[in-house]
């Protein structure tokens, strides 16, 4: 994704549980997402909208979903 914002999260996760919380996150911000990375201990996706959402959206991954536990967040542009 041209342009694109990669965030990378670490932390303990359900990959099916974390993935649907992502990409229900990014169409409430209307965020262009793909999810590039899954594992149970990181997941990375790269996100893509205005700077302030895309802020936003980095803020509402690291807290939830309910199951997932979001230790550490790594974010850089797309080359």
């Amino acid at each position: 994704m041209q342009g694109a914002t990669i965030i990378v999260f670490r932390g303990r996760f359900d990959p099916e549980s974390f993935i649907e919380f992502v990409q229900h996150r990014a169409r409430r911000l209307q965020l262009d997402v793909v999810v590039e990375r899954t594992g149970a201990d990181r997941i990375d996706v790269a996100v893509s909208g205005p700077r302030d959402l895309v802020d936003a959206f980095e803020m509402a991954c690291s807290l939830g979903p309910i199951d997932c536990l979001v230790r550490e967040v790594e974010r850089s542009s797309a080359a």
